[in-house]
Formats: structure tokens, sequence, C-alpha cells
């Protein structure tokens, strides 16, 4: 083995990703500007891909019966104004969706990615819903199907989708690394409580090293996120990240370091455990 890094293709892609980190409130209206304001920044410096946080549409806390209130469908206007303003500024953007069901007062955390031309090109429903720290996301949330993993490409670089508290799951990423997946994009709303920081920051890193792939997480900031929106590389190093205000942080991603960690530390090729829904 060498740590000689590997050779540059013709094959190499780099891309410039952003993670926007901002708090979504009640005013469903509001949300959607904002959102559209982030986006036009992160296209301004010169990102291909814009991951925003979960429930961008519509966010209170607690959680309850508002949600199913605000719901929307897939065509309704949050997806809709999120795919016109990708559309606009030539980028693609994930964001989360409070979705309508047909379940009595119960809504889909629903994630949403859409492409430069404004089409919806993945969309993903959280699996593990928050029934930990004293929350009780499953009283108000249908959770996702296990259906195959997610993805969708961007100039070449293979983007995978979760959710938040998927990140305390590491079949999750796994799946996705067995998809194909070069970078996860991870909307959250990661509460803040004690040592949650140190919960959220570990487990962006963890989730990197084992799979050999970027991570972009996009948080709400504090009072009631923890912030720390940060992009990390295959290695576990955070190349460009946040801290506790509105913002966005952009940081190139490529195939080639993908390549070059894999190389190194060829763990998806020596395995010898396969993950598969329970």
């Amino acid at each position: 083995m060498t740590d000689r890094p590997a050779e540059l293709t013709i094959d190499d892609r780099t891309v410039a990703v952003a993670v926007a980190q901002f708090a979504p409130g009640e005013d469903r209206i509001h949300n959607r500007d904002v959102v559209a304001g982030l986006i036009a920044v992160g296209a301004s410096r010169g990102a291909r891909l814009v991951v925003l946080p979960e429930y961008s549409s519509y966010f209170t806390d607690p959680l309850g019966p508002s949600f199913a209130r605000n719901a929307e469908t897939l065509d309704g206007d949050f997806v809709t104004a999120l795919a016109a303003t990708a559309q606009e500024h030539q980028v693609f953007a994930v964001a989360g969706l409070v979705e309508r069901t047909d379940a009595p007062r119960k809504f889909s955390n629903t994630l949403v990615a859409v492409a430069p031309s404004g089409d919806v090109v993945a969309t993903y429903r959280k699996q593990h819903l928050y029934d930990a720290f004293g929350a009780q996301e499953s009283e108000w949330v249908v959770p996702g199907d296990l259906d195959e993993p997610q993805t969708f490409e961007v100039d070449g670089i293979v983007v995978g989708l979760q959710t938040c508290y998927d990140l305390r799951f590491p079949e999750v990423t796994r799946r996705l690394a067995d998809a194909g997946a070069d970078l996860v994009a991870v909307p959250a709303e990661w509460v803040r409580g004690p040592l949650k920081e140190f919960h959220w920051t570990t487990l962006l890193a963890a989730r990197a090293i084992e799979n050999t792939l970027y991570v972009a997480a996009a948080d709400h900031p504090p009072a009631i996120g923890v912030g720390a929106s940060a992009i990390v590389d295959p290695m576990g190093v955070t190349i460009a990240g946040l801290a506790d205000t509105t913002g966005v942080a952009v940081a190139e991603v490529s195939s080639a370091r993908v390549r070059s960690v894999r190389d190194r530390n060829p763990a998806l090729r020596l395995r010898r455990y396969r993950v598969t829904p329970l």
C-alpha cells in the first residue's frame, strides 16, 4: 500500500457544494423566500448543489397537529418554488418538506431533490423517526418505506439522501455507499441537548470515514437546533462549516478525492457483512 494520491484522470469530477443553515418557522411564505435567498447566495459562490435543512417548508416547536394542517403535496407551493429557484440559478437543491399524507393528523417528513431543469429527481421519506431524548416524532409522522436508496447525479458526483435521526443508524449511509454515493446530503433539525452537539459532529465524521465519502449536512441554528452545518470529506475532515447563525458554507468535492481515500483505505471492499432491511 502507498499513501501517494491517486492520479487525476479525464473522468474526475469536481463540484462545489453548499450547506445552507436557517431556522424555518410557521410562516410558509417566509420560509420559501429564505430558501430562495440562500440558494441564490450558494449559486453566487459557485455551488452546483445546495443542501437545506429538514422541515424547510414549515416548523414549530414542539411537533403537533399544525404540521398536518400545513403539509403540502409534491406539486404544492414549496416544491414548485424550490424547483423554480433551482431553475433560475441552474443548481440542484435538496430541502425538507412537510408532506401531506392520508393518515389523520400525520404527515411525512420528506426530502425533495430538484434539478436545474426544475424536475424533481429524488424524494426520500424519513425512515427512523425521532422517538428519543424525550421526543416522540412517530406521534405525528408516518415513517418512510424501506425503499431502494434514493440517489441522483450532479455533474458526475452521485448524491444520496438521508435525514437527521437516520444519522444514528450507520446502515442507512452504508446502503447509500453500496448504491454508489460519493456524497450523502443530510438535511436535519438536530435538537440541542446535553452532548448533542458532540454527537452531531462525531456522527457526521464517522459516517464519512466509515463509508469513505463526503457528507453535506444542513441544520437549524440555535436556539432549537445545534447549528454546526458542515461539509465533511471522506477522511472525516470538515472542509466547510457554519457556527450558530443563518448562512451558507461552500466547499469543492471531487471524485478523485473519494477514489484516493478508497485506494488507501479499502474498507468497503474488505468488509464481510451485507446491509439489508429488516
